[in-house]
């Protein structure tokens, strides 16, 4: 499949009786980085479509779910995918589109790319996540849910 030149971000959360959030940082199996679901799109894919499939790969995250399309979006360098020769001269950088999804009270079924997930309030997710683009997007989310 061809790996179209855009990227997701998928943000688990989960509000406690509480009424705290909660939001899962995973870390990548393959470096030493704390961040939410990620993932490429293919072929055709809309960002929505894209985030739905690499939520459920890499979390098993059912597409059925209500996932909210947040404003916050990143440009990555786009050397740092193998799709980069591929996408032809002119693509420099590749949007990241955030998204979003309430899982209640469902846990995480991790894919190979993940080693391990904390469910962690706003502060402690803040300080673990290893890139900026992943902390704006989790401070949208927190103001949506009016925190």
């Amino acid at each position: 499949m061809a790996r179209a030149p855009f990227q997701v971000l998928i943000i688990p959360y989960r509000r406690r009786q509480d009424g705290t959030v909660e939001y899962a940082v995973t870390k990548r199996a393959d470096m030493d980085a704390w961040q939410f679901l990620s993932g490429g799109a293919e072929n055709s894919e809309t960002p929505l479509e894209a985030a739905k499939r690499e939520a459920q790969e890499e979390g098993d995250i059912p597409a059925d779910l209500d996932f909210m399309a947040l404003d916050a979006t990143a440009s990555i360098p786009a050397n740092n995918f193998g799709a980069w020769k591929e996408w032809g001269e002119g693509v420099y950088v590749v949007p990241e589109h955030c998204f979003a999804v309430d899982m209640q009270e469902r846990e995480l079924q991790l894919s190979f790319e993940h080693s391990e997930v904390r469910w962690l309030g706003f502060d402690n997710a803040s300080k673990l996540l290893t890139w900026d683009s992943n902390r704006i997007a989790m401070w949208e989310l927190k103001e949506r849910l009016n925190e």
